[in-house]
């Protein structure tokens, strides 16, 4: 899986650092405000939270730039962790990289970040594509499957030209939201912000 990345002093104590202040805040009482996203090999909540230092090398490390880091209004105690952002790309789980391995994982200096032995990256669920048929624009009978073209999983179907998720086969990498072009060819409801396909967080 690599080498494990050297945990500068530096680094251990700039996170420390943020961790402390969190406490200092009454975050070990609070919760985050909304489920998130995570990064492949992340999806242990409390191990992320817990292990993460905020360092924020796999928000550097990311060669897709869709890994961000977590805000306040998201919940203090999970504030500056990585969650996943699907603007204008998607997680390939680093399996166009020679290796393989999620970068983010390779540089994660905790193992807050990590893939289970024996498990293929690229197969590890993330989060799973949610569409909202008021805002989709194949549901307006717009004609528009940009969604379905971009799935490397085939967990979109066309069906009476409408997309569906199959949600077996879905991974949540984000293909089919970096794509989703309903917030630029006429959003019809005042306020939307989420684009009319997009990856939530798998309930557990």
């Amino acid at each position: 899986m690599g080498k494990t990345p050297i945990l500068t002093r530096r680094t251990l104590c700039a996170g420390l650092g943020a961790t402390a202040v969190m406490l200092g805040l009454g975050a070990a009482n609070m919760v985050p405000a909304r489920a998130q996203v995570r990064p492949p090999g992340a999806q242990d909540e409390a191990k992320l939270i817990g292990a993460c230092i905020r360092c924020e090398r796999c928000v550097e490390a990311c060669p897709h730039g869709v890994i961000s880091l977590q805000h306040m209004e998201d919940g203090i105690i999970g504030m500056r962790t990585p969650a996943m952002k699907f603007d204008s790309d998607y997680c390939t789980a680093c399996s166009d990289e020679s290796d393989g391995i999620p970068k983010c994982a390779l540089v994660c200096p905790t193992g807050a970040i990590s893939i289970p032995e024996g498990t293929e990256p690229v197969s590890v669920v993330i989060g799973i594509a949610d569409i909202d048929t008021e805002q989709c624009l194949a549901y307006r009978l717009a004609g528009c499957k940009f969604c379905y073209d971009a799935c490397p999983f085939d967990a979109i179907e066309m069906v009476t030209n409408r997309p569906t998720v199959i949600a077996d086969r879905c991974t949540g990498c984000g293909a089919c939201e970096s794509v989703c072009v309903s917030l630029k060819e006429g959003s019809i409801q005042t306020g939307v912000t989420r684009r009319a396909i997009a990856v939530i967080p798998v309930e557990r």
